[in-house]
């Protein structure tokens, strides 16, 4: 599922923001680099410098935690199971953030991920990577191929927490794809990141992400800092969308202070939820045409998408959705089901706001010899 999910993404990203950056105005923050994302249709709504280079600080264990995640579903590791800890981990920079764990005491992959995710402790990303992939190295090689099969073309890890490193760099662009894998993936693993506190070895530390306190409809995701990266923020809020629900996932990095990243990842949602609405186009499977078919065992075959369509547009703006189907003609067979045979172009004053690959819902078979001869005469005389 997840990997249909993305590819039917990337066919279609980023086209929403030059659309409407005529009729509404993006937000001015006070961050070196910003983006907003609608998770539900895939569309950036709006970004500032969007593919800078940055220091992800402690975003960076959005990709520890992923990995973690991936290792519990492949049954390489379990929640409940316990692991020793290494004086390497016990001793990460003690200027740090950390959770406290001891090299004394084994702890439990489920206490990691809170200590990681919740407290930030960098000690519990290098314990987590050493459960994973058996030390540092090799799970940050880990890193970097996931990073490559996620298509972050401008990200690239060096250590498991995020620790100032030039070869630790990524954009909002690659972040906020990220953050997109791990919420679709791993939803049961992502409430981990609505935590507001988590206590371990007798010590008790808050979340450092303001929003959960703030908005309730803030769920996630992950602040980072660094006196090179400043004050960063990966937030996702759920609010009700006509009779379902959208999320948006805001990434916001550099901002000068701990309050600042929160009050700006705030106004980011909110200024998105406000003026955007997502519409459903179409369903899964539904046929938007039933074209017709040449030289095959049946006359016509059905056209469509195998997943939900969604589009982002301005509040006010959905009257004017046209969808316009572009299709190579004649159609022949033998067609496969899910193979490309057209294009929906999304109008709006003249304006195209999406593109999206039609498939082909069935196949369809060559006809007999008859047939195909019989379509030949006729194809001849179009």
């Amino acid at each position: 599922m997840k990997t249909k999910f993305f590819a039917f993404l990337a066919a279609s990203l980023f086209l929403l923001s030059t659309a409407f950056g005529q009729t509404l105005p993006s937000p001015t923050l006070a961050a070196k680099s910003w983006l907003l994302l609608d998770f539900t249709s895939g569309q950036i709504i709006a970004a500032k410098d969007p593919d800078m280079r940055i220091e992800p600080a402690s975003l960076t264990k959005i990709m520890t935690a992923y990995l973690a995640f991936s290792a519990i579903r492949d049954k390489k590791l379990s929640l409940d199971q316990k692991v020793n800890v290494s004086v390497r981990a016990w001793k990460v920079d003690a200027s740090s953030s950390k959770m406290f764990i001891d090299p004394a005491t084994p702890v439990s992959i489920n206490d990691l991920l809170h200590g990681l995710m919740v407290q930030s402790g960098n000690d519990a990303a290098v314990a987590l990577a050493e459960a994973v992939a058996g030390d540092e190295a090799a799970f940050v090689a880990q890193m970097n191929h996931e990073a490559q099969r996620m298509g972050l073309k401008s990200t690239r890890f060096a250590n498991p927490h995020g620790l100032p490193s030039p070869d630790n760099y990524s954009t909002a662009r690659d972040l906020s794809v990220l953050a997109s894998h791990v919420i679709n993936d791993y939803p049961e693993f992502y409430k981990i990141d609505s935590v507001k506190s988590f206590t371990y070895n007798k010590i008790t530390q808050a979340n450092r992400n303001r929003l959960l306190w703030l908005d309730p409809t803030v769920d996630g995701m992950k602040t980072g800092h660094t006196e090179n990266a400043g004050y960063c923020m990966i937030a996702s809020a759920k609010r009700p969308n006509g009779s379902g629900e959208r999320r948006l996932i805001s990434v916001v990095l550099g901002t000068e202070s701990d309050q600042t990243r929160a009050q700006e990842s705030q106004k980011l949602l909110n200024w998105g939820f406000q003026n955007f609405e997502t519409v459903k186009m179409y369903t899964k499977g539904q046929a938007v045409a039933t074209p017709e078919v040449w030289k095959g065992s049946q006359n016509q075959v059905k056209i469509g998408f195998t997943r939900d369509v969604f589009i982002t547009v301005q509040k006010g703006w959905a009257a004017k959705l046209k969808p316009v189907l572009e299709r190579k003609d004649p159609l022949l067979a033998p067609i496969t089901e899910g193979s490309k045979v057209g294009t929906i172009k999304v109008m709006a004053d003249g304006k195209t706001l999406m593109e999206l690959p039609v498939l082909a819902l069935e196949s369809v078979k060559p006809a007999g010899i008859f047939g195909r001869a019989w379509d030949s005469i006729r194809l001849l005389r179009k």
